[in-house]
């Protein structure tokens, strides 16, 4: 939490929109989310549920009681776990369902599958399809499919691009990165500006550096 309250309070009014991942949440619980909110920052709820259709609508429902603005789900989860979400979360916190993890490439998700993928791309498209049919906001997808994803045709999804770097930063554990350029050009609504903030030596003009690449490639938007 403190770690947490540090880069926030740092940040300050640059920055009004927090994701709070799996590791922070484990930790701290809804404690984190309910500080966020009182500082008057929106939050992304990134805990990517798979679970029984009942159970993840519970979750969904105790997430917009946070006041969650956005919870992610996994697709493989299903179309009644995913219409179970969007009913939980309803108007207030929007569902983005998470196609494949960008730390798979095709290989490694053609593993955890059980099935030989012709790219990841295919799959993507898929579950990007069963997210819309099931009412969900969006989905969390690799910079390299979000393009593909906004040009599918019927309601458009919002597209949230995590893994985002610098031009020539480390990739860390993650195969499909994309720099804030590309997430721009692709047209994703949501960029997540993670560990290439958090752990660099300068947390303010990594997140300045990377907002001013985001801007210039939307056109200064």
């Amino acid at each position: 939490m403190a770690e947490a309250q540090a880069v926030v309070l740092r940040l300050g009014e640059r920055a009004d929109f927090y994701k709070v991942g799996l590791q922070l949440f484990a930790a701290e619980g809804p404690m984190v989310v309910k500080w966020l909110r009182e500082e008057g920052k929106r939050v992304f709820l990134d805990l990517k549920l798979h679970d029984i259709p009942n159970t993840v609508g519970r979750a969904a429902e105790s997430a917009r009681r946070l006041g969650a603005a956005l919870l992610t789900v996994h697709g493989l989860g299903g179309r009644e776990m995913i219409r179970a979400a969007v009913e939980g979360g309803g108007d207030a916190t929007g569902m983005l369902v998470v196609t494949l993890l960008t730390s798979m490439d095709t290989a490694t998700a053609s593993d955890a599958l059980g099935r030989r993928l012709p790219a990841v791309e295919a799959e993507v498209l898929r579950l990007a399809g069963v997210a819309r049919s099931e009412g969900a906001h969006g989905v969390v997808c690799g910079g390299a499919e979000a393009a593909a994803v906004c040009a599918l045709p019927g309601r458009p999804l919002r597209v949230l691009v995590p893994g985002i770097r610098s031009p020539g930063s480390a990739a860390h554990d993650q195969s499909r990165v994309a720099t804030p350029a590309e997430a721009a050009r692709a047209g994703a609504t949501y960029v997540v500006f993670g560990r290439a903030v958090t752990q660099a030596a300068d947390t303010v003009d990594a997140y300045d550096r990377l907002v001013r690449e985001l801007a210039e490639a939307a056109g200064g938007a």
